[in-house]
């Protein structure tokens, strides 16, 4: 089971819950929210999807409204494994 570090004081709406309930899917070791801007388009539900690959994981990006936050995933899943543990963790 991984964790979540809950370093910031806002965070997209809803994308705690949802990185929570990701954080024990096997194979994820840390899950770390960066990064919230703003954006001029719109998103009307919380969106998370696989960015780009780091070392050790992957860069993901949250967004709901106008705002977009990055998140930092830990974990020895193959991307397209990661894909499908999010829509299974979908809230």
């Amino acid at each position: 089971m991984g964790r979540v570090v809950i370093t910031h004081s806002t965070y997209v709406e809803g994308l705690i819950p949802w990185l929570k309930s990701l954080a024990c899917e096997q194979g994820i070791q840390t899950i770390t929210p960066a990064v919230i801007n703003r954006v001029k388009g719109r998103s009307q539900s919380l969106q998370l999807r696989v960015s780009t690959t780091i070392r050790g994981g992957y860069k993901l990006v949250a967004r709901k409204g106008s705002s977009v936050q990055e998140v930092f995933i830990v974990t020895n899943l193959e991307q397209a494994q990661l894909q499908s543990a999010l829509e299974r963790h979908r809230p």
